[in-house]
């Protein structure tokens, strides 16, 4: 006999581009939820989840879920707390806020990311809340603000191909991506257009799944994409494999002009010795970009956590437009979507930076939060941190330089409220820990920054325990706070009401299947039309210059010195059954990944005496962490895979591969650079 069940519409909450559009089914006796699935209808999801989301139930009724306020009862750090009621929490909370306020509310610091990607239960009442105290502001800048700046400035916004035309391309590269694991969709598009005869070159230090699985793999060195860019634009002009029609038409000129002349010293021989690949492989790319009419990029984040990550992605943006690969729909390039709902998103009446009433506060950088929760007050920084609210994110975990960012958070004088699902590294130096709702306990809006649609989520249970979105503790906060503007009253509802605009309404979207498609033409810059100011693709951006290859902060070439002792590059991408530290508390997946690892080439294992599954130290000037050695050739000559993030108690010894990182910034955007370290690896004691 079947369970009477009723079908909801979700949306997948998580950082990834493929915004998955989700069924959630709910026993109509208990509520309970007892199968999510991808919604078959829908053309990117496909019917398909990835192994993380298909096992979100288990997250939400995780038995550690926080399903009360939680008040501090012991130190920083130990995660010792007692259960308090809300109304105990709110009035203490609002009271300590409000004395910090009346002195200078600079003092407090909100401190979120994309814990969920949501419209609604990212930043909408939070957002006003913070504006009206005239806080400080926060750059929210961990994971792609390098990429998406140098793509903005080179195209006018983030835009790009649409990714199911990837499905007819004759070649696709899938740069700084491993797409089987954090782009699952777009992945079944490459496979279908490789069934179908195109060819597939994967460029990544790593050789991860994704690299096994295409005809060729470009393990460069990191950080050196921007060189391996001006080596195939120099043999596209030594060989004539240029679309001069198109770049007379919708390219800067000048610009163009400057970078040719550049581009003439980028031969493949000097890019192979500083990228550490074969120039033959440069030459093999460059010819199939340039004789393949529907070649397609699929680029992503991984390549511009570096020093020269914005000036590598300007560089890469630039070679379809030289070849003319925009004038076929399966031809171009994609790194972000997201700049396509610009016209269907209203920020301001979400966030309602009017609030700010003519204040300019201050803005620090989430990537360097580390060093700023450890500042004295002084006339360039401003006032001290004094308190942080945390959410949607886990800085403890995931900020680089993490010793610091903890001994920051240890600090008896900072008061620290985080919302969250669980007691996570960041909550468990909170003095308050409020519970929150998940995905499938809340409304929420989903745009997304891999495909076109707008997607709804509907709540597809009652909340568990005492748990509340981040809206209403939001709204509960302004409450206790005595913030009486009507903004404050506005229901999920009205919120998601004020968020769509133009093409997309809400209440078309409640009528819809669950998404609504953006009416994006197929080839959208086949007769140019960027939305520059001119409609043409910059490449001499003021302020910025020309395009050219910035190299890493640490490496052999660049600090030989630092090299000297800390011989090994290091990149640390996500484990295939983590999201950044999210899912790394739900059990079956942390099986899945057993233990933390680094990959390191058999040479370099040998040189240190190391054997697989050996408990290695992996350090610098900065810090260390251990984990277990993984021998393999997924890691090149050189170079070593701290594969991340897990939770720093969950580890080994209790840190993680972020003790290592450091908090120096991008060339542009001001980003974080996780992919550009030197370690050393040795047997641990």
């Amino acid at each position: 006999m079947s369970i009477p069940t009723r079908t909801v519409r979700a949306a997948c909450p998580h950082d990834c581009p493929d915004t998955c559009a989700m069924q959630v089914s709910v026993d109509d006796a208990s509520g309970r939820v007892v199968r999510i699935q991808g919604r078959a209808e829908h053309v990117t999801t496909h019917g398909a989840l990835c192994t993380k989301v298909s096992r979100y139930a288990e997250r939400t009724y995780h038995p550690e879920r926080v399903l009360t306020p939680l008040r501090r009862v012991g130190p920083k750090g130990a995660g010792q707390f007692e259960p308090a009621t809300w109304d105990e929490a709110l009035a203490d909370i609002a009271g300590r806020l409000k004395a910090l306020a009346a002195r200078d509310p600079e003092a407090i610091l909100p401190y979120s990311y994309a814990g969920t990607m949501g419209l609604l239960q990212g930043e909408s009442m939070s957002a006003r809340f913070f504006n009206r105290l005239g806080a400080s502001q926060l750059d929210r800048t961990i994971c792609a603000s390098a990429g998406g700046d140098a793509l903005a400035a080179t195209y006018g916004g983030k835009v790009g191909m649409l990714v199911r035309h990837f499905a007819e391309s004759r070649l696709i590269v899938i740069w700084g991506s491993h797409s089987i694991a954090s782009n699952l969709h777009f992945w079944t598009f490459a496979q279908q257009a490789k069934r179908a005869g195109a060819k597939l070159v994967c460029i990544d230090p790593r050789r991860t799944e994704t690299a096994d699985k295409c005809h060729a793999h470009l393990q460069l060195r990191p950080g050196t994409d921007g060189a391996l860019a001006l080596a195939l634009m120099h043999e596209l002009v030594a060989n004539d494999w240029l679309d001069h029609d198109y770049i007379a038409a919708h390219v800067d000129a000048a610009g163009w002009a400057a970078l040719r002349e550049r581009v003439k010293a980028w031969t493949p021989e000097r890019a192979a010795e500083v990228c550490g690949l074969d120039a033959d492989a440069i030459r093999a790319l460059a010819r199939d970009l340039g004789t393949t009419p529907q070649a397609a990029i699929r680029l992503n984040y991984g390549m511009q956590r570096v020093r020269g990550g914005g000036n590598a992605v300007r560089l890469i943006a630039l070679l379809p437009c030289l070849t003319g690969a925009w004038r076929h729909r399966a031809g171009g390039l994609l790194l972000s979507s997201s700049g396509w709902f610009a016209s269907v998103r209203d920020d301001a009446a979400r966030q309602r930076p009017d609030l700010l009433a003519g204040r300019r506060p201050r803005t620090l950088n989430m990537s360097t939060l580390g060093d700023d929760l450890l500042r004295e007050a002084s006339p360039d920084f401003g006032p001290k941190v004094e308190a942080v609210i945390v959410y949607n994110s886990n800085p403890v975990a995931v900020a680089p330089e993490s010793a610091k960012v903890v001994q920051g958070f240890a600090r008896d004088d900072l008061f620290t409220v985080v919302l969250e699902h669980f007691l996570t590294d960041t909550a468990d130096h909170a003095d308050w820990v409020l519970p929150a709702t998940t995905q499938l306990e809340h409304l929420d809006l989903h745009t997304s920054y891999g495909h076109t649609d707008v997607l709804l989520n509907e709540p597809a249970m009652a909340p568990l325990g005492q748990a509340l979105p981040n809206t209403e503790i939001f709204r509960r906060l302004a409450a206790a706070m005595g913030f009486d503007e009507p903004c404050f009253q506005d229901s999920d509802e009205t919120l998601a009401a004020q968020t769509l605009r133009g093409a997309v309404t809400f209440e078309a979207l409640k009528a819809s299947p669950g998404w609504i498609s953006l009416p994006i033409p197929d080839a959208p810059f086949a007769d140019g039309g960027f939305p520059t100011a001119d409609g043409r693709v910059r490449i001499d951006v003021p302020g910025w210059g020309l395009p050219d290859f910035v190299p890493p902060w640490e490496s052999v070439a660049s600090a030989p010195e630092l090299a000297a002792r800390y011989p090994l590059a290091m990149i640390s991408p996500p484990a295939r059954n983590f999201l950044n530290s999210t899912f790394v508390n739900v059990k079956s997946l942390r099986d899945i990944e057993a233990e933390p690892v680094v990959e390191i080439h058999p040479d370099d294992a040998a040189a240190r005496g190391l054997h697989d599954g050996a408990l290695v130290r992996v350090f610098n000037d900065r810090g260390s962490y251990h984990c277990a050695a993984r021998v393999s050739t997924r890691a090149r000559p050189g170079v070593v895979n701290g594969l991340g993030i897990w939770w720093r108690k969950l580890g080994l010894r209790g840190t993680n591969v972020n003790e290592v990182t450091h908090q120096k910034l991008t060339d542009i955007g001001q980003a974080p650079c996780f992919y550009d370290v030197l370690v050393e690896v040795e047997a641990a004691a």
